[in-house]
């Protein structure tokens, strides 16, 4: 037990708590401002164009995000 320190942990879980949120949060903006319903044209429609745009914007939010809580 030397080497864990349960301060880091709960700060590491902290960190990553508030990151997925924010991530989700972002994600619902995008979703807003985007004329159709991004998770009803991926999943309804197959739309692979965007589900591939969505998920390379959402690749660069988690960097964003972790960049910054880093």
């Amino acid at each position: 037990m030397n080497g864990f320190h349960i301060g880091a942990f709960f700060n590491a879980f902290i960190y990553a708590m508030l990151g997925i949120i924010i991530f989700v949060v972002s994600f619902i903006i995008a979703d807003r401002l985007t004329p159709h319903h991004l998770w009803g044209e991926i999943v309804e429609g197959k739309n692979m164009a965007l589900a591939i745009m969505v998920g390379f914007m959402s690749l660069g939010v988690c960097i964003i995000i972790a960049a910054a809580v880093h």
